[in-house]
């Protein structure tokens, strides 16, 4: 049996235009891609298995060291979050680093609009993505297989807010388990509903601490 001291609350709130504190990680709403590719070899040299919690972004400015946190990306929908690293290069792009203000390439889209999206629904770059295929969906992310599945419960591809964790100052913590996911849970004890994982090498922000239970065995 495991014993695990930390469990992780999440409170689903909505985001106001204008509400943004300067100390709060750049957040934007893109369209999610289920990664697949179960054996291959993802940017930062891990092998792809059915059971991982990564994310892919489409610049290697967004990437983590293998097996590594470092570059980490909390990803909800209405009702659930994945915390995740960055583990791979994707979709489409491989330098559209559209969460930065100051852009690798197209510069003349807004922060937080990925280049895919833009070519997909507005004929941006004539429909094309940097290599010069024809983009047909807007993706901005891909999701491993349990992260999509599991984590967010998504059946489809959707569209999911997506907070990239690094870009705000403040502590972070690093998620160690036995190579499991902590669960992430709507209040701090077990009876919170289980709202989604924190990826093992996940590095989240701190932001309070709270007395909860002593646990023994899963949280």
């Amino acid at each position: 049996m495991i014993k695990r001291g930390v469990m992780l609350v999440v409170a689903f709130v909505v985001a106001l235009p204008g509400v943004a504190r300067a100390d709060d990680p750049f957040e934007t709403r893109v369209y999610a891609t289920r990664e697949g590719l179960i054996g291959e070899v993802t940017a930062n040299g891990h092998r792809i298995a059915s059971e991982d919690l990564f994310a892919a972004l489409p610049s290697r400015l967004g990437l983590a060291g293998r097996d590594q946190g470092n570059r980490t990306v909390r990803v909800c929908t209405a009702a659930r979050c994945v915390f995740v690293p960055v583990w791979d290069v994707g979709p489409w792009n491989t330098k559209d680093d559209y969460w930065n203000a100051n852009r690798q390439m197209w510069r003349d889209l807004p922060r937080g609009k990925p280049a895919a999206e833009a070519a997909y629904a507005e004929g941006y770059n004539r429909g094309r993505d940097e290599f010069g295929r024809t983009v047909s969906n807007p993706a901005g992310i891909d999701l491993a297989d349990r992260a999509f599945r599991d984590g967010l419960l998504l059946r489809d591809n959707a569209w999911v807010r997506v907070a990239f964790l690094w870009t705000a100052p403040g502590p972070r913590g690093s998620v160690a388990t036995d190579g499991s996911p902590l669960l992430v849970r709507d209040q701090p004890s077990r009876a919170g509903a289980v709202v989604g994982f924190a990826a093992g090498a996940a590095q989240l922000p701190i932001s309070c601490q709270i007395r909860g239970e002593h646990i023994t065995g899963d949280a």
